[in-house]
């Protein structure tokens, strides 16, 4: 039950999503300064192993990860508006692009305010990297996990690369003899109506969407965006690119531009990246544009229906696994585990640091940028939320 103690985690929360550039990655750097550096919310090895747990699952890890400090916090309840909370900010800047596109000059939208955004998130990758290493990487066999996953991540660019690294380094610290301390920890009550309203739904969207389009109903569309990005949700893995190339297939590709053409939806994926919050609030941009030849009330509708339907399969299977993965540590093999899972985390974690400082423009200035944001966070306490502020400022001055 949310009470008013809740109130300023929530605020925290608040402040994350309009201030949390740098994808997944990016995102987990962020929580390790806000959610365990400043509020202790939660511990740096407890953060590691939400984000760890997470990234087997489809879905929006960094949204999942986000939930489960929520659902740490208050419960249930709590972790749904947490998860309320860091969508709504992004979800709704996307959906009103898709109302605003038809008016705006799409070079216009190109504006330099946002240039040193991305350096500043290697900033934060970099901090975020080297807290979880000291976390995390405490013997040989670790380090080694870190590095192999480091090299994998980089090269192999596959939608199961995470979960498969991650599952390959949990097998490989097994070898370890590692005790499981002498800690009494109550089990969690699993929650099998989670799971249970994930079939139904899943089932339902596939079946009333396929009725709409074989019946040819007036109102098929909302029935087929549901399924689509419900299916989507379910089924994702590997973060908002594959999302957005799946989002190509479907209304591009496969409805022959019939919803939007490749530029509408490259435009969407520019704009999600210079934003901040989660990269799938890009549904809201791509339900809207599907929707807007239906009229202004249906393209509100896909707005809506989009993001939730992509988020709400992540919340579901959180929800559910994640009592599971708890009970299951009181095992040897769980136990073992964790240490080769979260290793296998801050390698995946170095990969995207060195892949985005290597797709910036190796300038003075985003040297310097990048080096300072890690400088700050490293020496001060300076909150997460200014020093974004700061960077948008900088580049709305240097225009």
């Amino acid at each position: 039950m949310l009470t008013l103690r809740h109130i300023p985690f929530l605020k925290a929360v608040f402040l994350h999503s309009i201030t949390a550039y740098g994808g997944p990655q990016g995102h987990l750097a962020m929580m390790l300064k806000t959610f365990v550096q400043q509020r202790k919310d939660v511990t740096e090895q407890e953060l590691m192993e939400y984000n760890a747990f997470c990234q087997l699952l489809p879905g929006a890890s960094s949204s999942q990860t986000l939930t489960l400090i929520g659902y740490k916090r208050g419960g249930v309840s709590l972790a749904i508006v947490t998860l309320l909370i860091w969508i709504a900010p992004a979800c709704i800047l996307m959906g009103s692009l898709s109302f605003l596109l038809q008016y705006l000059d799409r070079k216009a939208l190109n504006t330099d305010i946002f240039k040193y955004v991305q350096p500043m998130a290697i900033g934060f990758l970099l901090y975020g990297s080297i807290r979880a290493f000291r976390v995390s990487i405490k013997n040989l066999a670790t380090a080694g996990i870190m590095i192999g996953s480091l090299f994998v991540a980089y090269f192999l660019k596959s939608p199961w690369t995470f979960p498969i690294l991650i599952i390959l380094g949990g097998t490989v610290s097994n070898f370890s003899d590692k005790r499981i301390p002498d800690i009494a920890d109550k089990p969690k009550k699993i929650r099998w109506n989670n799971i249970w309203l994930f079939v139904s739904l899943f089932i339902l969207a596939g079946f009333f969407s396929e009725l709409a389009r074989t019946h040819n109903w007036i109102t098929r569309r909302p029935f087929n965006l549901f399924e689509n990005f419900y299916r989507f949700g379910s089924l994702v893995f590997g973060g908002g690119d594959i999302l957005i190339a799946m989002m190509l297939e479907q209304y591009v590709y496969r409805a022959k531009s019939a919803f939007m053409d490749e530029s509408d939806l490259l435009t969407g994926a520019g704009i999600m990246r210079a934003l901040p919050g989660p990269t799938f609030s890009i549904t809201a941009y791509v339900g809207g544009m599907v929707m807007r030849n239906l009229g202004a009330g249906y393209q509100l509708l896909g707005c809506i229906l989009a993001p939730v339907a992509i988020f709400l399969p992540s919340l579901l299977l959180v929800l559910f696994f994640f009592p599971i993965w708890h009970n299951l540590k009181k095992y040897v093999v769980i136990y073992r585990a964790l240490e080769g899972i979260n290793a296998t985390v801050v390698g995946i974690m170095w990969a995207a640091t060195i892949m985005l400082f290597m797709a910036i423009p190796m300038t003075w200035y985003n040297i310097t940028i990048t080096l300072t944001t890690l400088g700050i966070l490293c020496t001060s306490k300076v909150p997460s939320p200014f020093i974004v502020l700061a960077c948008l400022l900088l580049g709305w001055l240097t225009t």
